[in-house]
């Protein structure tokens, strides 16, 4: 479900903002991170948004991710509830991995990044939706 009054902006959109200065968060959990990310994406997993926002440079534009879009979607509308310029990336890693430029990888025991981009999941993943 989507929030009332969150921007939903696609990947080739989000990743544009992201070029002209805006902050791209992750808030997926810290395998997800692991096996593949954004290299331009600052991590604070969904649970810790609240307690860390105060990291987050005010006034920036944030263009929130998570694995789908449903995460990424309920931070948004808490960071935009507390006054930041949020949006949500619709479609989230998913789209991202198919629109934007690669992921990193900082997890040497999973697959290959490009495997990563597919949104495929591997042994060990949780298979959690969103």
């Amino acid at each position: 479900m989507v929030a009332p009054g969150v921007p939903q902006i696609g990947a080739e959109d989000g990743a544009g903002r992201v070029q002209a200065g805006a902050l791209l968060l992750d808030v997926r959990e810290p395998d997800e991170w692991l096996a593949g990310h954004a290299p331009a994406a600052i991590h604070i997993r969904l649970a810790e948004v609240p307690e860390r926002m105060g990291d987050l440079p005010a006034g920036s534009e944030v263009v929130v991710i998570c694995r789908s879009g449903v995460r990424s979607d309920r931070a948004a509308a808490f960071l935009r509830a507390n006054g930041f310029e949020a949006a949500n990336l619709a479609g989230g890693m998913r789209a991202w991995a198919a629109a934007a430029p690669p992921l990193t990888s900082n997890d040497t025991t999973a697959p290959n990044p490009s495997i990563c981009r597919a949104a495929t999941a591997w042994p060990g993943s949780s298979g959690r939706p969103g």
